[in-house]
């Protein structure tokens, strides 16, 4: 696949950036809130204990994500016949941005603490912001012209690394603190008050950041205003698609493949610190700088392979990128030495980004345009549906072998697993 001349017509710059801004908007929410800051102050603060702190949030995340699994492929039905993909997002991403900015209640003047109300937060913010996606990536196909999909694609996701890394790096030193360094604002912390401040400021980043997408980004048409009609017309197409789903062989295996190496990069996501402190002693402060690192390097794969996706196709593009992660993930198994752990984890934070840039160009190159939304739905269910699988295994694996080597052999098994049925995958961009 050769990359073809820009069609400016059809490609409006506005338009497009505003689009990708959506990326850097709601990326703040699981790089702040699931995985470092709040998520960190859950486990140490409200729970006191990290084991059982641990094991709530967990149970949080997987109850939104059997919701998502459940929702996602019916909305994206109902999306597909109702057409304005927006107003979905809009909706959803209220969702979150409300719920997050509820964290702040966390904890009462007196001192006690809410952890239910906190998890049920938790647990709808990121159900919306994960179905917001589901129509947000169907967009693609109207903002991109079919030369340059993979670019922008890979351009969102870049810049969703790099928000989510400023949103930490604004939180750290505005609110926080870092190691010897005071924080900008001198909030109290007899309740936490310099933490639970952050659910606020996400919530209102992500608003922030969102606006443009409604006011610049143009999308197709409408094809009906009757919510009834697209409800029972999606939900007709929804059990048609079940049952018909084989027939786009390619894009039925692709999803099964993605899953499998999806899930593997969920689990490296969710263990990659505690991985990071318990075989190399790294501390907290090192963790967070390490995030941050890392968050720099996946964002500038995402960009640099972008290219790769328009000029040799999504599906080379995640060939390479998983080839790339085996092979450092085997090294990182043999090594013991701290240093050489950090330069290597930063350089297989490059084919991150790619990985996944390009598997959301691959359902758009998959999908025939009139099951575009429904599409990405059940890319959302098959992720989630088998999403406990990779934890499970990494702890399975790290219980009986003795060693968190073992667990962390047991990521890079799920990527080969994926790569192998991506193989058998036919890519032809049909939209």
């Amino acid at each position: 696949m050769s990359t073809k001349p820009i069609n400016n017509a059809a490609f409006n710059k506005k338009s497009a950036f505003s689009w990708c801004l959506y990326d850097w908007a709601n990326t703040a929410f699981g790089t702040v809130i699931i995985t470092f800051i709040y998520g960190v102050y859950f486990t140490k603060e409200l729970v006191g204990d990290d084991t059982t702190g641990n094991a709530l949030w967990s149970y949080a995340i997987a109850a939104s994500g059997l919701g998502i699994a459940f929702f996602a492929p019916f909305l994206g039905a109902v999306a597909d016949n109702a057409g304005s993909r927006k107003r979905w997002i809009f909706f959803f991403s209220m969702v979150c941005i409300i719920a997050t900015s509820m964290l702040w209640f966390s904890e009462n003047p007196d001192g006690s603490k809410n952890i239910i109300f906190v998890l049920i937060m938790v647990g709808i913010a990121n159900l919306g912001l994960e179905l917001g996606q589901v129509f947000y990536n169907a967009m693609l196909p109207s903002v991109a012209p079919p030369q340059m999909k993979g670019r922008l694609s890979g351009w969102a996701w870049g810049m969703g690394y790099i928000g989510g890394l400023m949103s930490l790096v604004a939180c750290l030193f505005g609110f926080v603190g870092l190691g010897e360094i005071k924080p900008l604002f001198n909030l109290p912390t007899d309740n936490n008050e310099h933490i639970r401040i952050i659910g606020p400021f996400i919530g209102l980043w992500f608003f922030v950041f969102m606006v443009p997408l409604f006011l610049f980004t143009k999308e197709k048409p409408s094809q009906s205003e009757n919510l009834t009609r697209a409800f029972r017309d999606g939900f007709k197409q929804l059990i048609e698609s079940f049952h018909n789903v084989r027939k786009f062989k390619s894009l039925f295996m692709f999803l099964i493949a993605s899953a499998l190496y999806r899930d593997g990069l969920i689990t490296l996501f969710a263990i990659g610190g505690v991985y990071a402190a318990g075989q190399f002693g790294m501390s907290f402060n090192e963790i967070l700088l390490f995030a941050i690192a890392l968050n720099v390097t996946a964002g500038l794969g995402a960009f640099g392979f972008a290219y790769l996706d328009d000029a040799i196709g999504s599906k080379r593009t995640i060939i390479y990128s998983l080839i790339g992660l085996i092979g450092i993930g085997v090294i990182i198994l043999l090594i013991s030495d701290k240093y050489i752990f950090l330069g290597l984890s930063l350089f297989l934070g490059i084919f991150m980004g790619p990985v996944q840039a390009a598997s959301r160009t691959m359902v758009t190159r998959l999908s025939p345009p009139h099951i575009l939304t429904q599409a990405y739905g059940f890319y959302a269910f098959t992720g989630k549906s088998i999403s406990f699988l990779g934890p499970l295994c990494f702890g399975l694996a790290t219980t009986y072998f003795g060693t968190q080597q073992a667990g962390m052999a047991s990521i890079i098994l799920f990527w080969i697993a994926g790569l192998l049925l991506l193989y058998n995958v036919k890519e032809k961009d049909i939209s």
